[in-house]
């Protein structure tokens, strides 16, 4: 956004996060209701707009509650898909019953990196969607996917996924600047996890957001697993000449994990976060990379949902991150406290 219109939207932000403050505010007054369920719940959200690793997040923790022999349930609101006050079960953890045109990009993928450890639901009202999953899942523990706003449920842990590649704090609210409200709502939060830590160059980002709020601060690094086709019938890819592209909230840091695990990377393409790709797209990205000298594509788990149906003319492949917590044991007992605290209630 270029200065003028910084200027212009000011005001808009001033209103914007008086209007934020005062909704908290009467949250925590109890002049507007937040609703517990039966259950423990375990909120995962973030301040900014665009990508922070929440969703591996979401993933990282599931996968931990699961171990535990717990039945888990992830709760999102399912961005982008077409009916958004519907309730949509998107996977009962035991398979999958819908597509990313109808739960959009982040719930399905959550759907398939979680088969045999937690169900996924979308609905804006997730509350009443707690209480559905409890009564027909056997549900006993939630994890609230970009909740962090959503004061209308009660969370027993309040988890914020901060991404250390963007500098911090950002000056101005929505729609100024990116912040979803001002930064004094970091109070909330019980636990800040630092993404992508080990590509920053703000060095003194850790130290600058514990002494701005008493929560738990770790640094975490998104690891790369592996690459794997985007369709079945790939080989492994014999260059590491490729192309990068996706449509994530910050395409930079995907196409910088490739350039640190030594991938020529030869061309690289952002859409806007969430986008829908036509035929036509990849048709211009396979031009674009072949003119490049790349002899295959990379994208993301999250584009990869939307992709299986289009033809490509170069192979494809899938770039399978997940989430390193540096010192997870401390995050490992909040969350073992959230859960003991509720049985006590």
């Amino acid at each position: 956004m270029n200065r003028a219109a910084t200027i212009a939207l000011t005001p808009l932000s001033w209103l914007y996060g008086a209007a934020m403050k005062a909704r908290a505010a009467l949250y925590r007054r109890g002049s507007l209701q937040s609703f517990a369920v039966a259950a423990p719940t375990i909120s995962v959200g973030n301040l900014t707009t665009g990508g922070t690793g929440k969703t591996p997040m979401v993933a990282w923790i599931s996968r931990r509650l699961a171990d535990k022999g717990l039945s888990v349930c992830v709760l999102t609101r399912g961005y982008g898909r077409p009916n958004p006050a519907q309730r949509l079960l998107v996977s009962d953890g035991r398979q999958i019953f819908t597509d990313a045109s109808q739960a959009g990009d982040e719930a399905l993928m959550l759907a398939n990196y979680l088969i045999g450890q937690a169900a996924v639901i979308c609905d804006a009202d997730r509350v009443a969607a707690a209480g559905w999953a409890i009564e027909n899942l056997n549900s006993n523990v939630f994890v609230l996917d970009d909740a962090f706003q959503n004061l209308r449920i009660h969370r027993d842990l309040n988890i914020v996924t901060i991404d250390a590649t963007r500098p911090w704090p950002a000056q101005r609210v929505l729609p100024a600047g990116n912040l979803r409200e001002p930064a004094q709502a970091l109070e909330r939060a019980d636990c800040i996890v630092l993404t992508r830590y080990d590509q920053t160059q703000h060095a003194d980002i850790a130290s600058q957001i514990e002494q701005a709020t008493s929560a738990l601060v770790l640094k975490s690094r998104m690891k790369i697993m592996g690459i794997r086709p985007l369709k079945q019938e790939a080989n492994a890819p014999s260059s590491k000449a490729v192309a990068a592209f996706c449509a994530v909230g910050n395409p930079e840091a995907m196409f910088e994990s490739l350039r640190r695990e030594k991938f020529e990377v030869r061309h690289t393409i952002a859409f806007r976060d969430h986008y829908q790709y036509s035929q036509n797209d990849i048709d211009k990205i396979c031009r674009a990379a072949i003119a490049a000298g790349a002899e295959s594509l990379i994208t993301t788990a999250k584009d990869a949902v939307k992709l299986q149906s289009l033809r490509f003319d170069l192979p494809c492949y899938v770039l399978e991150v997940e989430i390193e917590i540096e010192n997870d044991k401390r995050l490992l007992e909040l969350i073992d406290q959230a859960l003991l605290k509720k049985q006590n209630k």
